[in-house]
C-alpha cells in the first residue's frame, strides 16, 4: 500500500515537474541571435548575421521597423537593406520580398535558419545608423530584422570589432561569457537600446547604487569629459529629487562628438550629438546640458509614464497620439528646470530660456489655427516635414507644451499654497499610469486636478484643446514676474520674413501671417533686390531695416521668377522682444521665495 502510494506520488510529482518545465519553456522562447560585423567599415556597411528559430514551420517571415519610437515619422529604414540571403544546415533557402519591409523564408523543415544581409549606414542622425573607419553608431529599428510574431522573444547581439576598435557601449544587458555580447528581453528593448562601437571615452558615476556611464565617441579630444560627467551627475540628482527613485538598472549617456546636433530618448539610455567645441564656451555647454536634461528626463516621462497610444508599439504603422505636448513639451520644460535646480545656470539664464519658449509660441500664427493636441496627432505628417507655410497653420508642441507646463506648475503651487507642484502631479501620474498602463488625456487631466485640489479640466480644455491665447497673468503674479517693457524709442523695424543667401541672391524662405511682409504681398522665393531703390546685399537686410522706424513705409524691389516687381510695405515693430521675462522691481519677499521654491537656490 505504501509502495503504491509512493510511486503514485512520484508519478504525480514528475507530471508536475514536466508541466512546470513546459510552462517555463513556453514563457521563454528560444532567442534570435545576431552577429554584427564590419569587414570594411570605411564603406559605411554593417553586415548582419541573424539566426532565427522556426518551430519547424514551412516558412517564416521577418520584418524591419519603418520608424523608431521618439521620432514620429515613417522613415522606411528597409531602403538601406541589401544582399539578403538565407541558409539552413549550409544549404541555400528561398528568400522572397513579401512587403516593402518584410521577407519570407522557406525553411525546408529546418529548426533554425540563418539570414545574412547588409545595411548601408551613413545618416548622421540620432534616429539612424552611421558606420565609418573609426566607429559605428547603430540604432535598433534600422538595423535588425525580427520575426513577424506575437509575444516577447529574447534577442541576443554579438559584435565583432574590426582591427583598431577596442570597445562597445549600450544599455543592453551584457552577456558575461563573451565580450561585446548583449541580450535584450524582447524586440522592444532591442529597438530601444542604441549601440556605439569604436574607441569610446567613458566616465562613470553612481547614484542610488546604479551605474551611470557617459560615453563619448567621434572626436572627443577637445570635449571636457571630467567636467561633463560631474555636471551630468548633478542633473541626475536633480531629476531624482523631482521624480522620485531611479527606475532603471543602469543608464548610458551616449554622446556622439560629430559636430552636429540632436537627441533621442531611450528607456535606459539616450543618444545625442554635439560639437567637439561644446565645452569650450558657456553658451554651447549650457545648451548641451539642457539637451542632456531633456533626454534624461524622458526616462520617466515617455519611457515609463507614457500616453496609452505609445505601447505596445506598431513598428510598421503610425501610432497616433494627442498628448505629445505632455511627452515632449513637459520634458522640455523640465530640461531647463533641472539644469537650474542643479546649479548649472543662473536665474537670468533660466528666464532667458523660458522667454524663448514663450516667444516661440506667441510669435507663431499657427497657434491660432491648430490646437496643440491636434498638432500632436498630426506629427506624422507635419512635425518632421515642415514647409514655408507650417508656422502659419500649426503650432510646435515642444514649446507650447513647455509653456503649458510652466503655467500649470504655477497654478498647482498657487492652489495648494506652495505645498504641491507639478512635480507631485508627475509622480502621481507615474505611480498610477506608469509601466504598461499608459494614460489617456482625461486621466492625465484628472491626476493634475488631484494634485492641485481644484478642477483643472477647464484649463486643459483651453490650453491644449483650443486655439485660445494662453493667459500668463496668474503665473506672473504668483512669482512676481513681468514681461520686460519695450521702450518704443528703441523698437526695431520689422518686416516678417525669413531669408537665405543663394549664390549671392537674397531669397525669401518664409512669410508669416499678420506681418508687414505678408500684408504687403511678399512671397516665398522672391529675391529681394532693393529697399527704396537702394540695393540690398545678401547679408545686409537686417542692417538696412535698422535705418527705419516702425510705421515707416518702404518700397521693396523684388524679382519674382525673374520679373521685377515693386511692393509697398509698412514696417511694423519687432514683436520678439515683447516676451522677455524678468523679476519685477517691486516683487515681494514672498514672491521671491516662491521663485526659490520653484527653481532652487542655484547660482
Amino acid at each position: 500500500m505504501a509502495r503504491t502510494t509512493f510511486f503514485a506520488l512520484a508519478g504525480a510529482l514528475l507530471v508536475v515537474m514536466l508541466t512546470t518545465t513546459d510552462s517555463i519553456d513556453a514563457q521563454a522562447p528560444e532567442p534570435i541571435r545576431y552577429t554584427l560585423r564590419f569587414p570594411a567599415p570605411q564603406t559605411h556597411y554593417v553586415e548582419v548575421e541573424a539566426v532565427y528559430p522556426t518551430g519547424r514551420q514551412p516558412s517564416i517571415e521577418v520584418y524591419m521597423a519603418v520608424w523608431t519610437p521618439g521620432s514620429y515619422l515613417v522613415r522606411e529604414y528597409q531602403r538601406h537593406v541589401e544582399a539578403v540571403t538565407a541558409t539552413a544546415d549550409g544549404k541555400p533557402l528561398v528568400v522572397e520580398k513579401s512587403r516593402k519591409n518584410r521577407w519570407r523564408i522557406t525553411t525546408a523543415g529546418a529548426s533554425s535558419v540563418t539570414l545574412r544581409y547588409r545595411v548601408y549606414s551613413r545618416e548622421m542622425t540620432v534616429r539612424n545608423n552611421w558606420v565609418e573607419a573609426g566607429f559605428a553608431m547603430l540604432n535598433g529599428a534600422p538595423t535588425f530584422l525580427t520575426l513577424v510574431e506575437r509575444g516577447p522573444r529574447p534577442h541576443e547581439v554579438r559584435i565583432e570589432l574590426p582591427s583598431g576598435w577596442t570597445g562597445s557601449a549600450t544599455a543592453l544587458m551584457p552577456v558575461t561569457s563573451s565580450p561585446h555580447a548583449y541580450r535584450a528581453e524582447d524586440f522592444d528593448t532591442l529597438v530601444d537600446s542604441p549601440i556605439v562601437a569604436g574607441n569610446p571615452v567613458t566616465r562613470e558615476f553612481t547614484v542610488e547604487g546604479r551605474k551611470h556611464v557617459l560615453v563619448l565617441e567621434g572626436d572627443p579630444s577637445l570635449f571636457d569629459a571630467d567636467r561633463a560627467v560631474a555636471d551630468v551627475q548633478k542633473i541626475v540628482e536633480a531629476g531624482r529629487r523631482a521624480m522620485g527613485p531611479l527606475l532603471y538598472p543602469h543608464y548610458y549617456f551616449l554622446n556622439m562628438v560629430v559636430d552636429t546636433g540632436g537627441g533621442l530618448e531611450h528607456k535606459n539610455s539616450f543618444l545625442t550629438m554635439s560639437s567637439r567645441f561644446t565645452t569650450r564656451t558657456h553658451r554651447s555647454y549650457l545648451n548641451w546640458l539642457s539637451l542632456v536634461a531633456h533626454e534624461y528626463f524622458h526616462n520617466w516621462n515617455v519611457k515609463r509614464l507614457r500616453p496609452v497610444e505609445l505601447g505596445p508599439f506598431d513598428y510598421e504603422n503610425e501610432n497616433y497620439v494627442k498628448t505629445l505636448w505632455v511627452a515632449e513639451g513637459f520634458t522640455d520644460y523640465y530640461a531647463d528646470v533641472l539644469v537650474r535646480r542643479a546649479g548649472l545656470s543662473t536665474l537670468d539664464e533660466y528666464f532667458d530660456g523660458l522667454s524663448n519658449q514663450i516667444e516661440a509660441v506667441q510669435s507663431r500664427p499657427g497657434r491660432l489655427v491648430t490646437p496643440v493636441n491636434m498638432a500632436s496627432y498630426d506629427t506624422w505628417i507635419k512635425q518632421y516635414r515642415p514647409d514655408e507655410n507650417t508656422p502659419n497653420t500649426s503650432i510646435d508642441y515642444y514649446p507650447k507644451g513647455a509653456v503649458i507646463a510652466f503655467l500649470l506648475d504655477a497654478k498647482i503651487r498657487k492652489a495648494t499654497e506652495g505645498t504641491k507642484s507639478l512635480d507631485d502631479g508627475m509622480r502621481i501620474a507615474l505611480q498610477r499610469y506608469g509601466g504598461d498602463k499608459g494614460y489617456t488625456p482625461e486621466q492625465f487631466y484628472q491626476v493634475m486636478t488631484e494634485a492641485a485640489g481644484i478642477d483643472l479640466k477647464p484649463f486643459f480644455r483651453t490650453a491644449a484643446e483650443s486655439t485660445d491665447e494662453l493667459d500668463y497673468t496668474e503665473a506672473l503674479e504668483y512669482y512676481g514676474l513681468r514681461f520686460r517693457p519695450v521702450d518704443p524709442r528703441t523698437a526695431r523695424a520689422f518686416l516678417g520674413t525669413t531669408t537665405r543667401t543663394d549664390n549671392g541672391r537674397l531669397v525669401v524662405t518664409g512669410v508669416r501671417r499678420g506681418t508687414p511682409a505678408f500684408d504687403g504681398g511678399l512671397n516665398v522665393d522672391d529675391e529681394i533686390l532693393a529697399v527704396d531703390e537702394v540695393r540690398v546685399r545678401p547679408d545686409g537686410l537686417a542692417a538696412r531695416l535698422d535705418q527705419y522706424r516702425p510705421g515707416d513705409k518702404v518700397q521693396l524691389l523684388v524679382a519674382r521668377r525673374d520679373k521685377l516687381t515693386r511692393l509697398d510695405v509698412t514696417l511694423g515693430a519687432d514683436p520678439g522682444r515683447s516676451w522677455r521675462l524678468e523679476l519685477r522691481p517691486d516683487a515681494t519677499e514672498q514672491q521671491k521665495a516662491r521663485v526659490l521654491a520653484w527653481l532652487g537656490q542655484g547660482q
